[in-house]
This record gives structure tokens, sequence and C-alpha cells, in this order.
């Protein structure tokens, strides 16, 4: 996207944020520099990506998503993924219920009436045509609501995207006169959207983003220092997945049609799709409640079906999906190099993470010091299911003034993809006893040029000072419980006593008591080559050492050291 690129004149921008998802999508705009989803005009903020058209008609979202059931040969839904692919690679799996893609030139299109007259001929529309159709859908919804124009937008994009697919998507939306100010990646607007918050303290952290979706789940481990983000990994998985919970309910409530009525629903298009609208319903009722109610008229050769689930029964036989989520997250931790202990916040995104127990299940693997972000676990916690559009509303406020090759120069590959340090650099305090502590003051994974400072006690007498500068990194120390105490014939004492005092009984309840203690695990610095060391002299009594570290773009390193409060100091600088 480094090409010149023309649009409206900055000053004539109208911009909003566009997630444009695969499953559904959402529209925000920024008001007093806070952003707020907007709804469109049937009232939804989760709008289904789904476009439909009976009699020459053009329906989109909700209504789209309802005509699934009536209208499956017009309705197309779950291509977003589909754009600039080749029809080989793609994977057809979730459009049972609508238009199938068909191979047109080796690329991927979709046939249907979409004019009115039974004389009308079906057309043949390339995937670029139909999100174009639903892009325009969007922006139309999003200017009635603004009461002008929108102009331009900032989309969210998948970090797997690829070149030929983003200009696609570009193209697209160009096709809809939507001028494209920058495509963002989603974790970095799930992140964004959250430290833009008025109560939000900037701090450096690692934080794991899971946008778990109705057909996707992606992961991302993002660095985020100094306000700067950096993704250190990722993963996506297509089968733990919002549909994957759908199709559990889907089966549960098919196998008791079955043996009331020896009637299978899934096998009839129509009642699969019936199935699957009122288990996706199901599943959000229990996300908020713990009971919930299934009913479907005429599910199956005109037989009405009412039946009931509570939230534990769901979570019982969706357990293999929940713990497909909980291996997601901790396969790209591993993927970073990292360990649970290094991540000091867990957003969940997306629609999928609205349910409870993938929350409490994250939970339990990480330590209680890292911040669970989902509805059920915090009361501060944004919608998932607008963590991206806020993101991406935010952003566009922030550049909507530029010139368009300004724009475009920023988001150059050059520009943003850029170097950043790999281990930590801090220096090293001694405690009263004399140990070596390592005080970290660039966190591994600080894009640069970076600055840091910290101060440093000095004795407390005062006296000349020494500070040593030292690469860091963390590793994972593990505390094993002491043995316990044997007796003399190697059995446990306690255990030979509780033997002798109830010889002839069952015993298990005095053991029950006993618990073994389990390994501990914590987070250490670890320190590693002394990078320099420097002298600051006659500091005085109780007294601080100011130390500054500059990582300069080429990865070189000043560093400066000086008593608060007096003049001089020390300065040098390392070679990267």
């Amino acid at each position: 996207m480094s090409e010149t690129r023309t649009g409206p004149a900055p000053g004539d921008r109208t911009a909003i944020g566009i997630t444009f998802g695969n499953s559904n999508s959402s529209i925000a705009c920024t008001v007093d520099d806070k952003a707020e989803v907007i709804a469109n005009e049937d009232g939804d903020r989760q709008i289904p990506t789904i476009l439909s058209y009976v009699d020459g008609e053009e329906y989109y979202g909700q209504q789209a998503k309802a005509f699934l059931v009536r209208n499956p040969k017009n309705s197309v839904a779950y291509f977003r993924d589909f754009l600039g692919k080749e029809f080989k690679s793609i994977d057809p799996t979730y459009n049972h219920a609508s238009v199938h893609p068909q191979d047109v030139d080796g690329s991927v299109a979709f046939t249907l009436k979409d004019k009115a007259g039974e004389d009308e001929a079906a057309s043949t529309l390339s995937v670029s045509e139909i999100s174009t159709r639903f892009l325009r859908r969007l922006v139309t919804s999003a200017s009635e609501y603004l009461g002008q124009k929108v102009t331009s937008a900032v989309i969210t994009i998948p970090t797997n995207f690829n070149d030929k697919q983003k200009a696609a998507l570009v193209a697209a939306a160009k096709a809809a006169d939507l001028e494209v100010l920058q495509l963002i990646s989603e974790p970095v607007a799930v992140v964004l959207a959250y430290d833009a918050r008025p109560e939000a303290e900037i701090v450096d952290k690692i934080v794991v983003v899971a946008d778990l979706g109705g057909t996707r789940s992606d992961v991302a481990v993002v660095a985020s220092r100094g306000g700067l983000y950096t993704i250190l990994a990722t993963a996506h998985d297509h089968e733990f997945v919002g549909a994957a919970l759908d199709k559990v309910l889907i089966n549960h409530f098919a196998k008791e049609f079955i043996k009331k009525h020896k009637i299978d629903p899934r096998e009839n298009a129509r009642s699969l799709a019936k199935l699957t609208a009122e288990s996706e319903a199901t599943k959000k009722a229990l996300s908020l409640g713990t009971n919930a109610s299934f009913s479907v008229e005429s599910l199956a050769e005109g037989i009405d079906f009412q039946s009931t689930i509570n939230r534990l029964r769901f979570e019982t036989v969706a357990r293999p999906v929940f713990e497909g989520f909980s291996r997601l997250v901790e396969s790209v931790i591993k993927k970073a190099g990292l360990d649970v202990l290094d991540v000091d916040e867990v957003i969940l995104s997306g629609g999928t993470a609205h349910t409870p127990r993938i929350a409490s299940n994250l939970g339990n693997i990480f330590p209680a010091s890292t911040a669970i972000l989902s509805p059920s676990t915090s009361a501060t916690a944004i919608n998932p299911s607008e963590l991206q559009a806020r993101g991406a509303a935010l952003q566009a406020s922030l550049i909507q003034e530029y010139e368009a090759e300004d724009i475009a120069q920023s988001t150059h590959a050059a520009v943003t993809t850029v170097p950043h340090t790999t281990n930590a650099i801090g220096v090293i305090s001694l405690t009263e006893s004399g140990e070596e502590v390592f005080v970290p003051v660039v966190q591994p994974e600080t894009a640069v040029p970076a600055r840091r400072t910290v101060q440093v006690a000095a004795p407390k007498n005062g006296g000349d000072v020494l500070i040593k500068i030292v690469e860091g990194n963390t590793h994972i120390k593990v505390i094993k419980p002491e043995p316990k105490v044997q007796a003399a014939n190697g059995t446990n004492s306690k255990a030979a006593k509780v033997e002798d005092d109830n010889s002839g009984e069952d015993s298990d309840d005095e053991f029950s008591d006993e618990e073994e203690e389990e390994e501990k695990r914590e987070k250490a610095w670890k320190i590693g080559a002394t990078l320099a060391e420097a002298a600051v002299r006659h500091v005085k009594k109780g007294a601080q050492v100011e130390v500054t570290i500059n990582v300069n773009a080429d990865l070189s390193v000043t560093v400066t050291a000086r008593e608060v409060g007096a003049k001089g100091g020390v300065r040098g600088t390392l070679s990267a």
C-alpha cells in the first residue's frame, strides 16, 4: 500500500472504523474522542456478514440471516475469507446453508438471482463484488446514523491476511466509494480499544488477544512497550470456533428429536438450518443465564420441537471444544517463546468470547496476577464483539487529518516493521544482604528507538556508586516441595503412626486431610552479559542515581548516569 493514493482532502473526510468479519461485522465512530459502535437501521450493532436477495430486493445483516432458512439459494454468507484467494485454496465448509462458492476462472464466485422477475437469469457475482455490496451497506448505515456521507475508514484484518487479500479488500472498498485509510491488525485494534480508555494506564506489558469468532479463532501475543505494539506470535484455527459450540448443541437436540420421533432433522437442509439458528440463540442465552429453552416450529416433517438445557449440561457436552480453546492459547504463548507467567493480560474478543466457561478455563491456566478481561470475569470489560471496531474507529480519528500520501508512507512495511530488542536491558541493584538483583529498564520486545529511565538508591551513607548495565531475560524458577520425613523403615512416619492407631480399619479419611504439595513456578530474571559499567562519584547521603538508557534505531545503546539534583554525570555509547 505504498503506492500514491487519491481520496478526499483531509478536511473533507468523514472516517469510521469497520470490522469486516467472516461471521459478523461492526461499524464505529468517535464522539468526543470516545469510540462508539453504530447500530444499523435495524438496531443491530453486530451485523451478520450476509447478503440475501428476494424479488430483486437486497437484504443484509439480521434480515438476510433469517432468509438462510427460507431463501438459501439466494443468500451469501461467510465470504470474507475468500477475498483474494484462488478457488482451489478455500474451505467452503460453512456455506452449507447458503449459496455455495463456485470456480470461475480459478476465482471464487456465487450464482444467484439478484434481480426481480421470473424471466431474469441468475447472476454470477465474484466474491469482490459481493464484498463491495456488503461494504456499501455498512457505509450507508453509518452515513444515515451520522447524518453525513462517510468517505473513509480504517478496516481491521486478520494477522494472516496476505498482500493479495489486502489488495482485494482495498479494491472492494474503493468500488464501494470508500477510501481505506489503513488496514489494522485485529489484535492491535483490540489492545488499542482498551488502552484508549480514560482510566487506562499505559505500561509495558505482554498481552494475549484471543479473538474467538464464529468460523475462525485467531490468537496473538502482543508486546506493548511505551504505547507501541509488536506482535510476537499468532495462531489461527478453524476447528475450535463458535460454530463448533453450535454443532455440539445441534447434535444434542437432534439426538433428543430422534429419540422421540425416529427422524434425524440434520439430514434435511431446511431442518438443519432451523436447528443451527436456534442452537446459536440457545448458546447466547446460556452465556447470560444458567438455563435456556430450545423451540423450533415444524422442525422436521411438520413436527414442532421444544426442549431445555442448563449451562452445566452444555459445558459438559462441549468440554472438548472448551479445552481446545485453552490449548490454542497455550500453543501461541509457547510459540512466542514465553510462559504463562510472562503474560500480564488476556483479552477475549469476538462473539464466542461471551461464553463464561472459556474465560473460567483460562483463569485456571494463568496465575492470579494475570488479568482476564472478559464480561464474565471483569466488570469493566468492554463488549468483546465491539473491541475491534472501537480500535479501528480510534485509529481513524488519529489519522483522518493526514494527507493520503503521508498515511501510505507511515504504513509502509519499512516503517511499521520496526526492529526491537530481544533481551531486556537493565541495571544491577544490590540488596542489603549484598545479593545482586536485576532491575529491567528496557523490557524485551521493545520497539526502537526507545528511551527509558530508572532511579537507583545510593548507599545510605553516600559515596561512590558503581552502575552495571547488563542484559537480562526471564526464566521460570521451579520451587520443589521439601521431601517428607521418612521413618526408619522407609515409610512415611505419619502414615506409619496412622496405620498403628487404626489397625484393621479403613484409614482413607485420615489421608484425605494430607494433601501433597505441588511444585511452585515463578517468573525470575536471569542476568546475562554485562554491557557497560559506570561510576558516579561522591554521591550525597540518601541520594538517588538516575540511569537513562537510549536504544537507538540501529540498536546501539547510549547510557547516561547522574545523581538526581546534581550537576554532571557520566555518558557512554555502545555499538549495536
